[in-house]
């Protein structure tokens, strides 16, 4: 682990970032060049000790997960996230079977967009990051672990997976979701983890089996998406996509469709911030 090198590269990216780049309002009096550590230590769930001993070259040898989160929230582009994984003494993993990166890019736009639910989903339907408003409609997806963090699985192995989607619109979203994952695999061939994902439903699910048989593929999201939502009932949305280059993330934003949407939308907010100050 090269100690010294991790942490001035950890400052001179902390420094070259505004708070406006990350999503973070600037505030009045701002002396320190780009962000403070505090800043970059809430973007990433560590503590701000742990982080100020990471740029002192103190700290112990993070770990790939933490250090993932920070290219994150210092919107590195693959090659300075490889270089910070080699720093801290890990080998950076093959790009193909690497954890999904974001681009900083995708990040930025998702940043600005706080008064509506936004997320970025991978190719398999994880999603990789949302904003409060996401979260609050459509749960939080950072609890899931292994193949449950694909919502292509849960919708077909998960119990109340489907409880989000009125019942009409239920057999729609099976077949969007089986052409989408279709579209994955023959861009990344059969030993990706498309392919992975779609034998093992296959194997597991009658109703997945009949669907993939269908062979329909594309990247599907419906243009306008009704979601019922326990708490503030009904509302409908349209659905805007924005595909990385490689089509293999895309970023989805979903906008309240009328005035009822809207006022429901907002009351969500206040009932997802309140949720968050009692936890």
């Amino acid at each position: 682990m090269q100690k010294t090198e991790l942490a001035e590269f950890l400052r001179r990216h902390r420094e070259r970032l505004r708070p406006e780049d990350v999503g973070l309002s600037a505030g009045p009096r701002r002396r320190t060049p780009g962000l403070r550590r505090e800043e970059v230590a809430q973007l990433t769930g560590m503590s701000v000790d742990y982080y100020t001993r990471l740029e002192q070259a103190r700290g112990p040898q993070p770990s790939i997960q933490l250090l993932s989160a920070l290219a994150r929230a210092l919107r590195l582009s693959a090659d300075e996230r490889d270089y910070v994984l080699r720093l801290a003494g890990h080998s950076a993993p093959v790009r193909r079977d690497a954890a999904p990166y974001l681009p900083p890019a995708l990040m930025r736009v998702l940043d600005r967009l706080d008064d509506t639910p936004a997320l970025i989903l991978s190719d398999i339907g994880e999603t990789l990051f949302a904003n409060r408003l996401a979260v609050a409609l459509l749960g939080d997806a950072s609890a899931w672990t292994g193949n449950e963090r694909s919502d292509i699985y849960r919708w077909f192995r998960t119990d109340g997976a489907r409880d989000l989607y009125p019942v009409e619109d239920r057999a729609r979203q099976s077949r969007a979701l089986v052409a989408n994952l279709r579209a994955a695999l023959g861009r990344d061939g059969a030993n990706s983890r498309a392919g992975a994902l779609a034998r093992m439903l296959v194997a597991e699910s009658e109703e997945f089996r009949l669907l993939w048989e269908r062979h329909e593929v594309a990247q599907r999201f419906a243009d306008r998406k009704t979601l019922v939502h326990p708490e503030v009932g009904t509302m409908e949305f349209d659905c805007q996509v924005l595909f990385t280059e490689d089509q293999s993330q895309a970023l989805l934003v979903l906008t309240p469709s009328g005035k009822e949407a809207s006022e429901r939308l907002r009351l969500l907010s206040v009932v997802g911030a309140e949720r968050f100050a009692d936890a």
